[in-house]
C-alpha cells in the first residue's frame, strides 16, 4: 500500500468516526487538495519541534544554569572567591570549580569535559585549529597578573637574591646555599615545586629555556599548600608558588601561610643597582619584580551560557576588585599606583 493510499484511508475513517460517508468525502478534487496542505502541516511540527528545543536549550542563561569551571590548582584562593561571590548574588547559578594541574586542565579543556578553565597558558595555535575543524571557537579573556613568589624557611635568613642566581639554580649551576650567600652554614639547595603537570615549574623551564629535565634537587609535591608546609619545615629548602597563596588579604589562611616562611625579594634581570622587589601588587603591576605571568579565563561555550556570564562578571567591576583584594593585579581594571613614605 502507497502512502496516499495510507493517507486516503486515515480521511476515510477519521470521517466516518464523524459519521460521514466515504463516498462523501472520497472527491478527487478534495482529496488532492487535503493532500496538498500535508507539507504546511510537517513544516509547521518541525518547526514546533525546534521551537521546543530552543526553549530547552535557554534554561541555561547567563545568570542562571549549573557548570563546572575547571582552574589550574595555582589559583584556588582566587577562583573560590569569585565562584563564592557570583552565586550568591545570582541564586539561580551554581558553579563547581574544580581544582587541578596546568596539564589537566588543558587537557580537559580540549577533551570538551569542561566549558571554562583558568590557567596561565594560552592555547597553542595547534589547538586552536584543532577545535576549529569541530566547529568550536574557543575565546581568551585577560583575568588578572599574577607573580611566581619564591619562599624559603625561616632559619635561612638572607631574603635578598639576585636574578642570575634565581636562573643559575634552574640550570644546575648553583647547587648549594653558599654559593648564594658565602656566610650562610646551610646546605644544598633542594627546589620544591606544586606538581610534575604544574605550570609553575613550566613558567621558569620557559623563561630560562630549559628543555632537558630537571637537577636531582628538585622535588614535587602535590599543590601550592604542601610547598609552604614542606619549605617551613625544611631549612634548605626553597619554594615556587603563586603569591595568592601568600598575598595579604587579611584572612587566617593567608596569615598564617606567611608566618610561615619567608619571601624571597629579587633583583631586577639586567639592572644592578642594589634593588630587590618582593612580588607586592605594585611591582607586579610595573614588572619590577621579575616572575610575573598573566591569568587567562578560556571558553568554548556555543551560546551565551553560564560561563560567559561569569566569565564577563570577573572581568568588569565587581569581579576586578576581588582580583585586587587577593592581592593580584586586576587586567581590565583601572590602577593607580600610590607610594607611601614612612
Amino acid at each position: 500500500m502507497n502512502n496516499a493510499s495510507v493517507i486516503q484511508n486515515f480521511i476515510i475513517i477519521a470521517c466516518r468516526n464523524q459519521g460521514l460517508t466515504s463516498s462523501s468525502v472520497v472527491n478527487r478534487n478534495i482529496f488532492h487538495k487535503f493532500l496538498s496542505f500535508i507539507p504546511l502541516f510537517g513544516l509547521l511540527l518541525i518547526l514546533s519541534s525546534c521551537g521546543s528545543m530552543g526553549q530547552k536549550g535557554t534554561n541555561e542563561t547567563p545568570t542562571r544554569g549549573n557548570i563546572k569551571i575547571v582552574s589550574d590548582e595555582s589559583f584556588q584562593p582566587l577562583i573560590e572567591t569569585e565562584t563564592y561571590t557570583f552565586t550568591h548574588l545570582y541564586t539561580n547559578a551554581k558553579i563547581k570549580p574544580v581544582f587541578k594541574p596546568e596539564y589537566d586542565v588543558i587537557n580537559d579543556f580540549m577533551n570538551d569535559s569542561v566549558k571554562v578553565i583558568v590557567t596561565s597558558k594560552k592555547l597553542t595555535d595547534s589547538q586552536i585549529q584543532f577545535l576549529r575543524d569541530t566547529l568550536i571557537i574557543a575565546r581568551t579573556s585577560s583575568y588578572a597578573y599574577d607573580a611566581l613568589a619564591l619562599i624559603t624557611n625561616k632559619e635561612n635568613h638572607d631574603t635578598l637574591v639576585k636574578y642570575n642566581a634565581i636562573k643559575d639554580i634552574f640550570l644546575g649551576k648553583i647547587k648549594t646555599w653558599k654559593e648564594v650567600n658565602e656566610n650562610t652554614k646551610l646546605g644544598d639547595i633542594s627546589v620544591i615545586f606544586d606538581n610534575t603537570k604544574s605550570g609553575n615549574i613550566r613558567y621558569f623551564k620557559e623563561l630560562f629555556e630549559i628543555k632537558d629535565t630537571l637537577g636531582k634537587n628538585f622535588f614535587a609535591v602535590n599543590n601550592n599548600s604542601e610547598v609552604i608546609n614542606y619549605v617551613s619545615k625544611n631549612p634548605n629548602a626553597l619554594g615556587i608558588i603563586s603569591v595568592n597563596w601568600i598575598s595579604n588579604k587579611k584572612d587566617s589562611l593567608t596569615m598564617s601561610f606567611i608566618n610561615k616562611v619567608n619571601v624571597i625579594a629579587v633583583s631586577q634581570q639586567y639592572v644592578n643597582d642594589g634593588n630587590y622587589y618582593r612580588p607586592h601588587q605594585g611591582f607586579i603591576y610595573d614588572k619590577s619584580y621579575p616572575f610575573v605571568r598573566e591569568i587567562y579565563l578560556i571558553s568554548r561555550e556555543t551560546f551565551s551560557g553560564l560561563g560567559s556570564g561569569f566569565i564577563n562578571w570577573a572581568c568588569a567591576e565587581q569581579g576586578q576588585r576581588i582580583v585586587l583584594k587577593s592581592g593580584l593585579v586586576p587586567a581590565t581594571m583601572p590602577i593607580r599606583l600610590v607610594q607611601i613614605k614612612h
